[in-house]
């Protein structure tokens, strides 16, 4: 077989993990090699065309602060821009952003193409290559590779399947081989594989839609940017349409299930549990009247609308039936039909919490193949699995971030923490900090990590100081300026507030929940001008100051137990007291501090109790008796 160049990091796989793999290990100043079926599949958004919304946004918005590139292509291919929750408070707040499929795929090849040190193969890897236990290069069909660490991002492509209705072919996505051998290596070299299922719904063409008896859907004006580093949105902005099931919808279903791979047994993969396809919700929510159907816009010279919501694998002549007996759909052209897609993924507990694989040194996973669902889960795996590689390379310590850092944190951690059996999905009721963690101060939290690893620049580091210098200032401002009572309450009276009997400072009166920065801007000139994005942390500052105050100290005592390592060579079986199951998953996870320990499903309040015992005993007869065992762990 011919060799080829050597590399030292090679990814394999172009998809949202993939890209920002590349991406950050090349702009860390490795040379890099990322391998991909097709060039023009390259970013390609499987699935909906979109980035963003509940909890997702959290991750693309801290991606984007450590110098990631997911949130800078999702403005300059957004047609629809939309905050979630405005309504409700600013941890769950969210951005959704309806993307030009074809766009997103363009800016991010050029991305790509346009980063020094990072080669773009076109061509199928068939094997890992492995020396003395490390991973050290690849075979493709034509050629080998030679590399210092290799990252595996394949998304559905591992031994995929798909499904419409009795019809199976091999497929890692419509139109697009499998890679069998690949999935065939990774089993072979001693790794545990589980199969999953996810799946997506037709796609139809517009002139075949009646949007007049829809509910529209409009983004907000102006759009409000994914991005830190967007200055202004610049695609013409395009509306999505509401429209829903019925019960003559849901008895076709019901009609046809027997033709459904799903519960044919046919397809033996777990799917979804937040997003299942439509057979699923007719079954599992038999008394519902009716399920939303959400008509999304591929793109601004596309004909194609994706029917979010109907996800199926029935046959192609039953969703046809199914599609056009929706209000709206009722002359409705499926130009692609929906299908349901097996493929196999690596359990993650078998990773550290860089990514790396326990069982290969050098050897990262990321997206999809560690069961996550979602381009954001994807590419925030991807961005810490090139990190880490290249910080592997520079023989620096991994980066890691905490669960009280970041939703990255959180998602990671899971992940190699309590593995999963369904295809895992990020949202904000995973993370116990998310008053800590929100999509507003991603840059805050995050960006100066960002420019110590190489992936911030100067002026970009520079602008975060000068942000953080105004939000200081300001609230210095409004904590030292004081209102007199006949100044501020005709504001206070037309707000229906109570008014003040003395002085007030400004900042006490934003402390109320009905007033507004806008409110205080009118009695106080002095700080006008300030950006909105100062104005809002300035006021979620204020407002919820006693709230985020309690969070932080509850992460902050929290950490003592989290930093409590735990030896790499630690022996569990000695411990008295801990069961044979617990034992078991402690030793397939080895946690690294008492913090993940305490996370693994199944280990109790009262085995965490018996285990610091065990671990503060080995600290102690280290520094007594250097080089022995203690007795309860031998």
């Amino acid at each position: 077989m011919k060799q080829n160049r050597d590399y030292d990091i090679i990814v394999i796989g172009a998809g949202h993990a993939g890209c920002e793999a590349a991406l950050a290990a090349a702009r860390m100043g490795l040379s890099a090699a990322v391998f991909t079926m097709s060039l023009d599949s390259i970013g390609r958004m499987s699935c909906n065309p979109a980035i963003g919304g509940l909890a997702k946004s959290h991750l693309v918005k801290e991606i984007d602060a450590l110098g990631g590139e997911m949130a800078k292509i999702t403005d300059k291919a957004g047609i629809q821009f939309k905050i979630l929750n405005k309504s409700k408070g600013p941890a769950v707040r969210a951005t959704r952003v309806q993307a030009d499929r074809a766009l997103y795929s363009k800016y991010m090849r050029q991305a790509l193409e346009a980063e020094a040190g990072l080669d773009i193969k076109q061509e199928i890897v068939e094997k890992i290559l492995i020396d003395k236990n490390r991973g050290c290069g690849i075979t493709t069909q034509e050629c080998s590779y030679r590399a210092k660490a290799v990252i595996i991002a394949t998304g559905t492509f591992l031994n995929g399947l798909i499904h419409i209705g009795p019809e199976s072919s091999p497929a890692g996505r419509a139109g697009e081989p499998p890679s069998v051998n690949l999935s065939k290596s990774l089993s072979g070299l001693g790794f545990k594989i589980g199969r999953l299922k996810t799946g997506t719904p037709p796609r139809l063409d517009k002139q075949s839609i009646d949007f007049s008896v829809m509910d529209i859907q409009d983004g907000d004006a102006p759009p409000p940017p994914m991005s830190l580093f967007t200055k202004e949105i610049t695609n013409p902005q395009l509306p999505c349409y509401i429209t829903h099931t019925n019960e003559r919808t849901h008895k076709i279903i019901l009609d046809n299930l027997k033709y459904s791979p799903l519960y044919s047994g046919r397809i033996r993969g777990i799917g979804p549990r937040y997003c299942p396809s439509i057979e699923d919700k007719i079954v599992r929510f038999r008394d519902k009247p009716g399920h939303q159907v959400f008509l999304e816009p591929e793109g601004l010279d596309s004909d194609e609308y994706y029917a979010n919501g109907i996800s199926t694998s029935l046959p192609q002549e039953v969703q046809i039936k199914m599609v056009r007996s929706i209000r709206g759909l009722e002359n409705a052209i499926i130009n692609k039909p929906g299908y349901a897609i097996e493929y196999d993924f690596v359990y993650p507990t078998q990773l550290k919490p860089a990514l790396e694989t326990k069982l290969i040194q050098g050897l990262f996973l990321a997206g999809q193949i560690n069961g996550t669902s979602g381009y954001e889960e994807a590419a925030a795996q991807g961005l810490i699995a090139g990190i880490n590689a290249a910080l592997k390379l520079k023989k620096k310590k991994p980066f890691i971030l905490g669960r009280d850092e970041a939703y990255i944190g959180v998602l990671i951690d899971d992940l190699v923490t309590k593995g999963t059996k369904e295809p895992y999905r990020m949202f904000t009721s995973r993370a116990e900090y998310r008053l800590l963690l929100r999509q507003d101060n991603a840059d805050l939290r995050l960006m100066e990590k960002g420019f110590n690893l190489g992936l911030i620049n100067k002026t970009q580091f520079n602008a975060l100081t000068e942000k953080k210098a105004a939000i200081e200032a300001e609230m210095k401002r409004i904590k030292a300026t004081r209102v007199k009572p006949q100044i501020i309450n005709p504001v206070l009276r037309k707000l229906g507030a109570a008014p003040v009997r003395e002085d007030a400072t400004l900042y006490q009166l934003l402390k109320r929940p009905e007033i507004k920065y806008a409110n205080i801007a009118e009695v106080s000139s002095s700080g006008s001008g300030i950006s909105q994005d100062i104005i809002n942390q300035v006021e979620i500052r204020t407002k919820y100051k006693g709230y985020v105050r309690r969070q932080a100290e509850l992460a902050e005592k929290f950490k003592k137990i989290e930093e409590k390592a735990i030896p790499e060579c630690f022996i569990y079986k000695g411990i008295h007291g801990l069961s044979k199951e617990i034992i078991e998953k402690l030793e397939e996870v080895r946690p690294l501090n008492l913090g993940q320990a305490g996370r693994i499903p199944g280990v109790t309040p009262a085995a965490m109790s018996l285990l610091m015992i065990a671990v503060a005993r080995q600290g102690h007869s280290k520094k007594g008796t250097k080089g022995q065992r203690h007795r309860g762990t031998e």
